[in-house]
């Protein structure tokens, strides 16, 4: 209590909580659309017990990566080096993460452009295979975002209560907007699409940020947030047209 009574006191302490809540969360978006997906897969009596448990996931590893906050630091350190650029453990993290999101965003528009030959897809194999498949794959990319989660929270504030407070937020709401998101992708074929499309600019950008080259995350939110608005009058347009066609 003696190092969170002064931060409740400071004005500066509450505004990096509350800006850290939001980057939290907006992080949170690219780990929510990927389980969504992963999960909308499953048999519908699976679903919401895997999205559960793969954010519960994400809060206990990101919890325990706060506790190791002097160490996740040194992930930014170089270990060795290629063409005169350094690579650090957290470069090699976000390659893999991106390169991960690329193999499943391709594989996953494949089975929807083509969805008689999907023979080699694991998650439709069994059902006990197929939701622990889906957990470790959302436990792979937990990892992924909650490391540079962690490390963007380093940046912004010195402060690792701020930091507890801010990643159970974030986590909390997604929690709660778990299932709202899910449904709503399943039930619109364009979004899942869309999204799918968001998870390969959200790969590439996490292989461009590997290899050293910083893409301002702004641009990136900007561009989804205007083709999901592009998306939903598209929708709105559909669904009056639907209803027309159904009056006359």
């Amino acid at each position: 209590m003696e190092t969170i009574l002064p931060l409740l006191q400071d004005p500066t302490a509450w505004v990096a909580l509350v800006t850290l809540v939001v980057m939290e969360v907006v992080l949170g978006i690219d780990n929510l659309i990927f389980i969504s997906i992963l999960t909308n897969k499953l048999p519908p009596e699976h679903r919401d017990r895997a999205r559960k448990i793969g954010i519960s996931l994400a809060l206990i590893m990101r919890l325990a990566l706060l506790g190791t906050v002097a160490w996740i630091v040194k992930l930014t350190i170089p270990v060795f080096e290629i063409w005169g650029h350094g690579f650090s453990w957290k470069d090699i993290i976000l390659l893999a993460g991106g390169l991960f999101l690329l193999w499943k965003a391709t594989k996953e528009i494949h089975h929807n452009v083509d969805p008689v030959d999907h023979e080699g897809d694991f998650i439709a194999k069994s059902t006990t295979t197929g939701f622990a498949a889906a957990i470790g794959q959302i436990l792979l990319l937990d990892l992924v975002f909650s490391v540079d989660s962690i490390i963007t929270a380093v940046g912004m504030t010195p402060h690792i209560p701020i930091m507890f407070v801010a990643v159970i937020a974030a986590v909390t709401v997604m929690l709660v907007a778990a299932a709202p998101l899910a449904n709503f992708i399943e039930k619109n074929p364009s979004i899942v699409m869309l999204a799918l499309a968001f998870l390969l600019m959200i790969g590439t950008t996490l292989i461009a940020e590997g290899m050293g080259f910083h893409v301002p995350k702004g641009y990136v939110y900007a561009a989804m947030a205007f083709s999901a608005l592009v998306e939903i009058l598209n929708m709105l347009v559909r669904n009056r047209r639907a209803k027309s066609q159904t009056r006359h």
